[in-house]
């Protein structure tokens, strides 16, 4: 696999080798070794899947304190913009994203570290989303800021009167008015 860094630190898109012929193709997704030498040592503990359809806009989504999550993400079907947001407070990137394609034609992952707030929008008839987290997902530490908050500019390539949201999704607070945010400059959170 080759790492391609963003221009958040820490924030990496893994590119696997394809081996295809008139078959199809092959690839390893996953190599506990390799991702350890080339990113960063991670113990995943939790695989999830979603299915949506085109418009659907998940985040952007985050765990506090020690509930926090780096995750590993990829798409299986279909083509989704992924979208992280660094939350560390006092961070040199406070508040600015990354944002990526991500679709079953480029095999591409993205490597969350624990800080973020992360979200995806659908960009086709529907998408199949994965992805692997290192700690279990704790309901009563949920935190959220608002997919659409001007202070982000972030351009999720579809107009907003398509964007389909969860109920919960439509009433996220700003990345100012946030809590439970991360503080930078942690052994925990900085790299």
């Amino acid at each position: 696999m080759d790492v391609i860094n963003t221009a958040i630190p820490g924030v990496v898109i893994l590119e696997p080798k394809i081996f295809g012929d008139s078959r199809g193709y092959f690839m390893e997704s996953w190599s506990q070794r390799d991702f350890d030498a080339m990113v960063r040592p991670v113990r995943f503990v939790q695989d999830n899947e979603s299915k949506s359809r085109y418009g659907v806009l998940r985040g952007l989504h985050f765990q506090k304190g020690r509930y926090s999550q780096s995750k590993l993400v990829r798409v299986v079907q279909g083509i989704v913009l992924d979208v992280v947001v660094d939350i560390r407070r006092g961070s040199p990137w406070f508040g600015k994203h990354v944002s990526c394609v991500l679709s079953e034609e480029n095999h591409h992952q993205l490597f969350i570290p624990k800080g973020f707030a992360h979200g995806f929008a659908v960009l086709s008839p529907e998408a199949v989303f994965q992805y692997k987290c290192d700690t279990f997902y704790a309901p009563s530490e949920e935190g959220a800021i608002a997919w659409d908050d001007p202070s982000l500019g972030i351009d999720w390539k579809i107009p907003s009167r398509d964007v389909i949201l969860s109920e919960k999704d439509k009433h996220h607070p700003l990345l100012k008015d946030a809590a439970g945010l991360f503080d930078y400059g942690t052994d925990y959170y900085a790299f």
